[in-house]
Parts: C-alpha cells; sequence; structure tokens
C-alpha cells in the first residue's frame, strides 16, 4: 500500500497531463481552419503571382 502523499502527487500529475491533453486538442479544433496553399485557379505563371 502506498502513502496518501504519493496518491496524491500521482493524481496530481495524471490530472494535470490529461489537462494539457485537453486544452492541445480544444485550441486545435477551434483555431484558424486549414486552407489550401494554392486554391483553384492558381496560375504560377501568371504576373501577379507570389515568386519565390
Amino acid at each position: 500500500m502506498v502513502s496518501s502523499t504519493q496518491q496524491t502527487e500521482k493524481r496530481r500529475s495524471m490530472r494535470a497531463s490529461k489537462a494539457g491533453r485537453r486544452k492541445k486538442r480544444v485550441r486545435s479544433q477551434h483555431s484558424t481552419p486549414a486552407f489550401p496553399v494554392h486554391p483553384q485557379g492558381y496560375d504560377p505563371k501568371a504576373p501577379d503571382a507570389k515568386q519565390g
């Protein structure tokens, strides 16, 4: 049987790591949506196309 201190510390560490995962998932789901780099109709040879 483990001490109550060890139990508490383990619970705290598990909770902290889970909270981090949850927050990361929420941030990624509610952030700027992915957008196409080259949208339809994009012509790299057009005079106003981005160079580089």
